[in-house]
């Protein structure tokens, strides 16, 4: 299993980024996928879930702003975020369960001016 995270950056108050996680070893549309964060001093917090169904959850912070979804022809799920605030910043990690948890290599998402 591996999961490999992109399309970080530094962005403006008010700006977008999509990130993507490309997974391989497994088929992530059989398995809940999720995106964390952690920014610094903090602990990793859960930012949003895709079910096996492809019902989404997401944290109280991000609705309306965020949305996850999965192309499982490219066995790859995204995070769409708009609308993005300096308290946004922190690295983002893709995670799946596969008999345990494992973690992307984590990209690092910047909002500032």
């Amino acid at each position: 299993v591996q999961l490999v995270e992109s399309g970080g950056g530094l962005v403006q108050p008010g700006g977008s980024l999509r990130l993507s996680c490309a997974a391989s070893g497994f088929t992530l549309s059989s398995y809940a996928m999720s995106w964390y964060r952690q920014a610094p001093g903090k602990q990793r917090e859960l930012v949003a879930v895709i079910l096996w169904s492809g019902g989404t959850n997401y944290a109280d912070s991000v609705k309306g702003r965020f949305t996850m979804s999965r192309d499982n022809a490219k066995n790859t799920v995204y995070l769409q975020m708009n609308s993005l605030r300096p308290d946004d910043t922190a690295v983002y990690y893709c995670n799946a369960f596969v008999r345990r948890d494992y973690w992307g290599q984590g990209t690092q998402v910047t909002v500032s001016s």
